[in-house]
Order: C-alpha cells, then sequence, then structure tokens
C-alpha cells in the first residue's frame, strides 16, 4: 500500500490527499517576483484543498548571472535575490492550520548551461562576513555554469554528480510582518533543507487567511549546510498537491516522507535552530504515538537525527528527524 494513504496529509487534510484541479503558473503569468514573505502581496492564483499546481520559479538570481565571465558583485542588486513565485492563496485556510504541500517533481527549465553556482564576496560559510567581521579580504568572485538534466549534473569532464533537486524556499505568509525571502523562520523561508524534494510532504503553518503559499530558489544539489552560500542554483518546473489541515496547530515547518518525519527550525546559533526543531518533534511525538514528552525525549536521545541546511544564511536551519519505524 502506498505510504501516502497514511500520511498526515491522506489522514488529516480536507482534500484527504486526494488529487484536484490543474493549474499552472508560468513565468508570464507571475508578472513581478516577491522579494519578500508578506502579507500584502495580491494573490497570483487562488485554489481549494487538493489543487495540483505547476510552478514556473527562476533561479536565486532571477536569471541575470548568464556567463562565467559575469561578476555577481556587478550583477545583483542585494537584497533583491532570490525571487519568489507566488503568493498562492488556498480557499478555506485560516490561522492555526496548516498547508500540505506534496512535491511531485522538479525539472530544470531553460537553455543549457542551466545551472549556475558562485563565490560571491562576503558571503558563505568559511568567509568573513558582515555579522562575521574578518580584516581579511573577500576571496575572488567566481562564476561556474553547469549543464544539469534528469539523468545527471555535468560537472566537469571526469565528474557527473547525482541530480538531487529539492526547493530551496517555500513557506508562508507571515501574519504581519515583510520579511526578506533570504531568511528562514517559523513560515518556512529560505530553509535550504534538501529533504524538501520530491516526493515528500512539507507542512507549514498558515498565519493569515488564505495560507499564502510563496516557493523559489530551486537547487539540482547541495551538500549539507550549503557551504560557499550557492548551490547550484536552476530555474525550474515543480509540481505540487496543496491540501489544507484545519487546527494543525504546528508553528514550525513539519517535512514527511515515506521513511520519517522532521521538523525544521531555524535560529542563530545553530545550536537555537535544533533546539526548536527537536522541541516540536518532541511535542509532535508525544501527542501522535500516546506518550509523554518526557518519554518522547528521552527515546529522541536514542534515535533522534539532525540534518543541516544552511548555516549561511541570516538563520541556520536544521530538520530533527525520527524513523517512522520507531512510531509505535
Amino acid at each position: 500500500m502506498n505510504w501516502l494513504e497514511h500520511s498526515v496529509m491522506a489522514r488529516k487534510g480536507v482534500a484527504k490527499g486526494k488529487a484536484g484541479e490543474h493549474h499552472e503558473i508560468r513565468i508570464a503569468d507571475q508578472g513581478a517576483f516577491h522579494y519578500v514573505y508578506g502579507p500584502f502581496a495580491e494573490p497570483v492564483l487562488k485554489v481549494s484543498p487538493g489543487a495540483v499546481v505547476s510552478v514556473e520559479t527562476h533561479d536565486a538570481f532571477e536569471g541575470k548571472i548568464t556567463s562565467e565571465s559575469d561578476k555577481p558583485s556587478e550583477r545583483l542588486n542585494f537584497p533583491y535575490l532570490n525571487p519568489q513565485t507566488g503568493p498562492i492563496h488556498v480557499e478555506g485556510a485560516e490561522k492555526g492550520d496548516a498547508l500540505a504541500v506534496r512535491i511531485i517533481s522538479i525539472k530544470p527549465r531553460g537553455p543549457q548551461p542551466v545551472g549556475t553556482t558562485c563565490l560571491i564576496p562576503e558571503f558563505g560559510g568559511l568567509v568573513g562576513t558582515g555579522n562575521t567581521a574578518m580584516l581579511n579580504a573577500p576571496l575572488a568572485e567566481v562564476v561556474k555554469k553547469v549543464r544539469v538534466d534528469e539523468t545527471g549534473i555535468h560537472w566537469s569532464d571526469r565528474l557527473v554528480l547525482p541530480y538531487e533537486p529539492f526547493i530551496g524556499t517555500i513557506g508562508t505568509s507571515p501574519e504581519i510582518e515583510a520579511i526578506s525571502s533570504l531568511q528562514p523562520d517559523y513560515y518556512g523561508g529560505n530553509m535550504d533543507m534538501p529533504d524538501v524534494a520530491p516526493g515528500a510532504i512539507i507542512y507549514l503553518p498558515v498565519n493569515r487567511e488564505g495560507g499564502y503559499l510563496y516557493l523559489g530558489d530551486c537547487h539540482a544539489i547541495q551538500g549539507d549546510g550549503e557551504l560557499c552560500g550557492v548551490a547550484l542554483e536552476i530555474p525550474a518546473t515543480v509540481e505540487l498537491q496543496i491540501d489544507l489541515i484545519k487546527g494543525h496547530g504546528n508553528s514550525w515547518p513539519q517535512l514527511e516522507t515515506e521513511d520519517m518525519m522532521m521538523f525544521i527550525g531555524s535560529a542563530r546559533p545553530l545550536e537555537d535552530a535544533t533546539r526548536i526543531a527537536y522541541r516540536e518533534l518532541v511535542r509532535w511525538l508525544a501527542l501522535e504515538t500516546d506518550q509523554s514528552e518526557v518519554d518522547a525525549y528521552m527515546l529522541l536521545t536514542m534515535c533522534g537525527k539532525v540534518r543541516l541546511g544552511n548555516m549561511v544564511d541570516p538563520k541556520y536551519s536544521v530538520g530533527a528527524s525520527i524513523a517512522k519505524r520507531y512510531l509505535k
């Protein structure tokens, strides 16, 4: 039996995980992209729970880096980075609910070489930044363009990396703030968590009427931490199925796959992001398995797993998970 039939989305969703009407958001439909997550934009699309939506996204640079001779500092206009498609308004979504977003597929879009990675001055995990101020001069700017298709990532003549796509930035609107799409937080945002990938369902807290789902910043592959600050960025076509869970109550993003359940926390310092993720997982595990939070806490000490999303953004993101075989 397909695991999706027993997922939180299927058990608790308004549409019970069943696919509904199909919709499309193309680049031309989107018009202006968004650089903040906020409640003040007009929805580009309104859907009912169960909707399947094909969404075209730009890369994190909105296509402005076109060759290896480009300098990011000359091409990019900070903070207008990480353009987001959306928002998508989900009928019936109210504060305290959750959007259940099943990721069906992520396909690279556009002319080759479609993948871009680079070094940006004072940005990355092993360099001085505005928050970690150093006297050292920034590293030289480097751009690498890479051919990407669903068979692999052609890194060099000798090396082909696996195509492991995921959505780097996805989330719902905050209730009142407008927050940079470069920052992750309780609503999701720029978590850069590689598990937000085809086959997974991400549950995002609803903070305002309609939910207002944004997404962008797809990656063809990324190591834990997004070490240099930029993964292999691609424009993509993403297919999603969107359901609604009434009264879900979770305050932070939750992610479900066939084999595990994860919560994602974002904060600085890194240990606080980990604490948030584990706290949410402890509370969920206690409710889901009818045990005390103390017992859930001790169980996770034995078999909890931690995944590092990004360690370079204004806040860091960590996923804390447990294998489903322990949910008894």
